[in-house]
């Protein structure tokens, strides 16, 4: 059995390295737990090193983000700077990156780049709202195909992650999050879509991770929902908090 997938985003934090250390000294403390999980960490960029070095005994280094533009694009950071930090996971597609204008196209074309760098990628999807009529399910029908239309072969898809990130729910607190029964119910349609895509054997293997307002409190609800893992922003912020969801994970 694969081990349940833990993800950290800490997008633009901490403020400071010296908060980055006190993060990761109180993260040591729980490292037994992390080094039985599949325990990835994104921090900002300028704080690759420090993290990477740090952490290596019971994390791996993530990106927040991969570049598909050319070397000489400012601001840009292509796969093999990643990958020379040691950057084992990519999160791509992420909602406020396509707040920002990234389409489906875009966010395919980085999941090659990933797939050929030997980075794996977390392809977030997620819908803007949630309708009574189920229009929101033909909404992550439509990122699903798109974002994997350049995905042809069975063992290219095995090599991917899904993030399911309700934008609504996105830094909600946790009662105005989503609730188990609906999540059920994603996670049964997007296995649905997968297998439309790859076949049930292969659609079987994409670990599904669930993100939006995750914390201890709705980890253990969700945790028995049919996901592999977790995709944590605000939360792993907090050394106690996001043990706690690691330690959820490990019992579930």
């Amino acid at each position: 059995m694969k081990k349940a997938v833990l993800v950290a985003n800490w997008k633009n934090h901490p403020d400071s390295l010296s908060k980055v250390e006190d993060l990761i000294n109180g993260l040591k403390k729980k490292s037994e737990v992390y080094k039985k999980l599949a325990t990835f960490i994104a921090p900002p960029l300028a704080y690759f090193e420090s993290v990477s070095k740090k952490t290596k005994t019971f994390a791996s280094l993530a990106s927040q983000d991969i570049s598909v533009g050319k070397k000489t694009t400012t601001g840009a950071v292509e796969a093999d700077i990643l990958q020379s930090f040691g950057v084992k996971l990519s999160i791509i597609g992420h909602s406020e990156r396509r707040a920002l204008g990234e389409t489906n196209e875009d966010v395919g074309e980085k999941i090659r780049v990933a797939l050929k760098s030997g980075i794996t990628p977390l392809v977030c999807i997620g819908e803007i709202e949630r309708d009574r009529e189920g229009e929101f399910l033909e909404f992550i029908r439509h990122e699903i195909r798109l974002s994997l239309a350049g995905v042809k072969k069975k063992d290219e898809a095995k090599k991917i992650m899904i993030a399911y990130e309700p934008i609504w729910a996105i830094g909600r607190s946790v009662k105005d999050a989503v609730v188990p029964e609906d999540l059920v119910q994603m996670v049964i349609f997007i296995r649905k879509v997968l297998t439309d895509l790859y076949g049930r054997e292969t659609a079987d293997k994409i670990p599904l991770l669930y993100g939006g307002s995750v914390e201890k409190r709705n980890a253990e609800e969700l945790v028995h929902t049919g996901i592999n893992g977790f995709l944590v922003g605000r939360a792993s912020l907090s050394a106690e908090n996001f043990g706690g969801i690691a330690s959820v994970l490990l019992n579930k």
